[in-house]
């Protein structure tokens, strides 16, 4: 609970991500990138995940508050 542990590398990851290979994912790979998949995938994960991701927070959410 609380403050979720920053991790600079993933955050840079996420967003250097290009376009192209995201779109060559989901022309391959069935199912990626869509709403949902994660709980027919791996049902154990996608809650663990889910209720993670209501009790913590990011350090950027505290930043969206003063928007």
């Amino acid at each position: 609970m609380g403050l979720r542990t920053p991790n600079l590398m993933k955050s840079l990851k996420a967003r250097t991500t290009g376009k192209l290979k995201r779109q060559m994912k989901k022309a391959l790979i069935p199912g990626y990138g869509q709403k949902g998949v994660g709980y027919i995938k791996d049902p154990k994960r996608a809650v663990r995940n889910k209720v993670y991701n209501k009790v913590t927070f990011s350090i950027w959410d505290i930043f969206k508050l003063f928007k």
